[in-house]
């Protein structure tokens, strides 16, 4: 946050992202109003937070609508970080306290504002990427760009099916990793590496952006309606491409993994390259063959890195891949009780499953079942393409 000016603190460029300060009050007021309303006297220090920092929590109340949380310039950055270090100094001296019947209760709720605190984070990170990307001279955040690595053949790793076991199994999950349930697969092939920058260059120099037999319907559209002739962050410049990083404008890397496409576009280059993409459950399946390259947030590189190693490589950080699979619930799901129930459930509508972890996803954070998830047209996530056959 030190690279930020004041300004970027404000800014949100288009409905999907938010002001870096909204991020920074949400997750304050998930502690006030999840961890220190129930168990203490705390008051909020800011009148009227609730409302401002309600993201989509029905239960809680009225909230500003998504789309003008930047239209808000008060509270102030001052007042926000202000409002942060009570809300940190109350939860530290309620769990210095004897906790009696409300422990559990309490150190749950606690388990689930640091991992929300975490997805708002990496959340952070890609926001405040679109934002300094509006600007004319493509300003750096302060990232240092990751060395260039050798470029590797594509190889096919074969899995074997068969009837397994997906989802969480022990430690901290959120609810739409349960239940622990099984699966049967048939053997399928897995890329052992991501698809480039290279590759993803010669699908769009093979015209696979104006070519309809590759799309879905919907993403056809998505290409005329926008206009869509390369990843999100790529800029022609004098005939030669560029990436937007947060490292700033940077010439394209041939062996770093595309990133910033859309499931649309990570489907139309499965079908042009003759494959697909994998399913929510051959990735979770595939993952505990992984080899040990692993590029999240603690790397501090922001971007993601050239495949390196032996084995199933980029599986863990990176980018998050896009699977086939629809975003819907395990069966058995269950909700958890109460407003927190409306964290996962609710949403399982429309969306695609993404799995992976990105280079901006906390090392703690990550486990293998975890399931993001968003609609198919997104496209300012770290998100990337693997193939399966």
């Amino acid at each position: 946050m030190e690279s930020l000016e004041i300004e970027d603190f404000t800014i949100q460029a288009m409905p999907d992202v938010s002001p870096a300060k909204w991020h920074l009050g949400h997750t304050t007021w998930f502690f006030d109003e999840f961890v220190l309303a129930p168990f203490t006297r705390f008051e909020p220090f800011l009148r009227g937070s609730s409302h401002i920092f309600n993201s989509y929590y029905e239960s809680v109340g009225n909230r500003v609508a998504r789309v003008a949380r930047g239209h808000l310039s008060r509270p102030t950055v001052r007042e926000i970080l202000s409002y942060r270090d009570r809300v940190t100094a109350a939860v530290i001296k309620l769990l210095e306290m004897p906790l009696g019947t409300n422990s559990q209760s309490i150190l749950e709720r606690v388990e689930i504002g640091i991992h929300h605190e975490q997805q708002h984070q990496e959340l952070l990170y890609t926001d405040i990427k679109y934002n300094l990307f509006q600007n004319l001279d493509f300003p750096a955040y302060g990232a240092t760009p990751f060395p260039k690595g050798e470029g590797t053949k594509l190889e096919w790793q074969k899995v074997n099916g068969g009837l397994i076991e997906i989802g969480a199994r022990s430690g901290f999950a959120y609810d739409n990793e349960r239940p622990l349930h099984r699966v049967f697969l048939e053997d399928f092939f897995l890329a052992d590496r991501l698809v480039t920058n290279a590759e993803f260059l010669a699908f769009m120099e093979d015209g696979g952006y104006s070519k309809f037999q590759y799309w879905l319907s919907d993403g056809f559209e998505l290409v005329r309606q926008h206009n869509w002739t390369a990843p999100l962050y790529w800029v022609k410049q004098k005939g030669e491409w560029f990436e937007y990083t947060l490292g700033g404008l940077l010439p394209i890397d041939p062996v770093r993994p595309v990133t910033h496409v859309s499931f649309h576009e990570a489907y139309a280059y499965a079908a042009w390259s003759d494959t697909r993409l994998p399913t929510e459950f051959e990735w979770e399946y595939a993952a505990t063959l992984a080899g040990a390259d692993r590029n999240f947030l603690e790397s501090n590189l922001l971007h993601p890195a050239p495949a390196r190693g032996d084995g199933l490589r980029q599986m863990f950080g990176d980018v998050w891949e896009w699977t086939s699979s629809a975003y819907l619930p395990y069966p058995g799901f269950q909700p958890l009780a109460g407003a927190l129930g409306e964290y996962n459930g609710k949403f399982m509508n429309d969306q695609r499953v993404l799995r992976g972890g990105s280079c901006v996803t906390s090392r703690s954070h990550f486990r293998p079942s975890y399931r993001n998830f968003f609609q198919g047209d997104k496209r300012w996530q770290f998100t990337g393409i693997r193939l399966a056959r």
